[in-house]
C-alpha cells in the first residue's frame, strides 16, 4: 500500500469516509483518484461481505500481499453500488447471502457497471443450484468460506494467471453436471435356468416342450415359472412377453 492511502470501508449505516487521505489528492473526488493512483501497481479488490469479523479477515489477508490493494469493503449490494460508484475493481469477492439483494442478483449490476470486473463469489453455499446461477450470472469463480486465507490468496493469483477459482468439491460438481457418472447397467433378478426357462416360453414351447429341452420335470418347470412371475411382477406369459417388449426385462 502507498503511504498516505487508505481504502474506502464502509459500516452499516454510515458512510464512505476516508481514514487517511494524500494531501495533495486531497481535493479532489476521492475514490476516483484513489483508483488511479493505485491500479498501475495494485490489483484492486472490493468486498460484499455482511459478516463483519469475516470480512474484517478478508481486509487482512489481501493487505499481507502487496499485489493486491482493497479498496472498498461493504455489508450489502446496495452498500457498494452506491459507495463504489466510479470504481472499477479488478476483483469483487462477493457473499451470496446478504442484507437486502442477494449476491447472485448483484452480479449483473456489478458487470453492467465494469464489464471487466471479475466477481469470485465466497459463501457457505454449495449446492449445484447456486453454483449455477452464480457462474450463469457471470460469477468467475465460486470458493467457499471454509476456504483457508492463504488459499484464497492463491485463488486470486489463479484468476490473476486467466484460471477459474473453485474449490475442488465446486470443480467437481461442474464436471459431474457435464458429465454425468454412467449408471451401471441393470441385473437380472432371475437365476441361470430361471432365464433358460424365459428364452423356452419367447421360443413358444410349451410347458412339456420346456422340460424335454432343459431335461427337467414338468414340476420344477411349474416352480421355475411361478418364480419367474413372482420376481418379474408378471402374472402370465401375455404379461412376460409385453414386459420384453417394452424393454423392461434384463436376461
Amino acid at each position: 500500500m502507498r503511504p498516505g492511502l487508505r481504502m474506502l470501508r464502509v459500516r452499516p449505516g454510515r458512510g464512505a469516509v476516508p481514514e487517511r487521505v494524500n494531501p495533495f489528492i486531497a481535493d479532489f473526488p476521492f475514490p476516483k483518484i484513489l483508483q488511479e493512483d493505485y491500479m498501475a501497481q495494485n490489483r484492486s479488490v472490493a468486498i460484499v461481505e455482511d459478516d463483519r469479523e469475516y470480512r474484517e479477515l478478508l481486509v487482512e489477508m489481501i493487505a499481507r500481499h502487496q499485489d493486491y490493494q482493497v479498496v472498498l469493503d461493504v455489508p450489502s449490494m446496495e452498500d457498494y453500488l452506491w459507495h463504489g460508484r466510479g470504481l472499477q475493481p479488478d476483483v469483487v469477492f462477493m457473499d451470496i447471502a446478504l442484507p437486502g439483494m442477494s449476491g447472485i442478483r448483484g452480479i449483473p449490476f456489478v458487470k453492467d457497471k465494469a464489464p471487466e470486473t471479475d466477481v469470485i463469489i465466497l459463501t457457505i453455499f454449495e449446492d449445484w443450484e447456486k453454483v449455477f446461477r452464480a457462474l450463469e450470472a457471470g460469477a468467475v469463480g465460486y470458493l467457499l468460506k471454509s476456504t483457508p486465507m492463504d488459499e484464497l490468496h492463491r485463488y486470486l493469483d489463479t484468476l490473476a494467471a486467466g484460471g477459474a477459482p473453485l474449490n475442488p468439491e465446486i470443480a467437481l460438481k461442474l464436471v459431474q453436471y457435464f458429465h454425468p457418472t454412467k449408471k451401471a447397467p441393470k441385473k437380472s433378478a432371475l437365476s441361470q435356468r430361471e432365464k433358460e426357462v424365459v428364452v423356452a416360453i419367447f421360443d413358444g414351447c410349451s410347458y412339456k416342450e420346456i422340460s424335454q429341452r432343459l431335461h427337467i420335470s414338468v414340476g420344477t418347470v411349474y416352480s421355475h415359472i411361478k418364480n419367474i412371475y413372482r420376481k418379474l411382477h408378471v402374472h402370465s406369459k401375455v404379461d412376460l412377453i409385453n414386459k420384453n417388449l417394452q424393454g423392461e426385462l434384463v436376461l
